[in-house]
């Protein structure tokens, strides 16, 4: 993971974030931070969950435009759970990452 997409998260973890239900089982929230340079990084992410399956969405924008996103999707049936999330970099590098557990 790249050191700006790391340092976004981070930020955007350690900083007051504005959260809102849209409607039953969504979510959606943004937050931005300044740091001790000038720097913004704004973050917005959204989400929601109906019959099993939950599927998100977030944005992170930082110094100079730089940007990446995720998007992804979970479902759970009879105790079996699988999931794939897409992450979209600097460039336009692209990753894909599937997963699997048992709850």
């Amino acid at each position: 993971m790249s050191k700006f997409i790391r340092t976004a998260l981070s930020v955007g973890l350690l900083t007051a974030t504005a959260f809102a239900a849209t409607s039953a089982g969504a979510w959606e929230r943004s937050s931005s931070t300044t740091g001790p340079y000038g720097g913004t990084v704004s973050s917005h992410g959204s989400g929601s969950c109906s019959g099993g399956t939950c599927s998100s969405s977030q944005s992170v924008t930082g110094r100079y435009g730089r940007s990446a996103t995720r998007s992804g999707s979970t479902s759970c049936s009879g105790g079996s759970c699988s999931g794939t999330a897409t992450y979209i970099g600097r460039y336009g590098l692209t990753v894909t990452r599937s997963r699997s557990f048992h709850r």
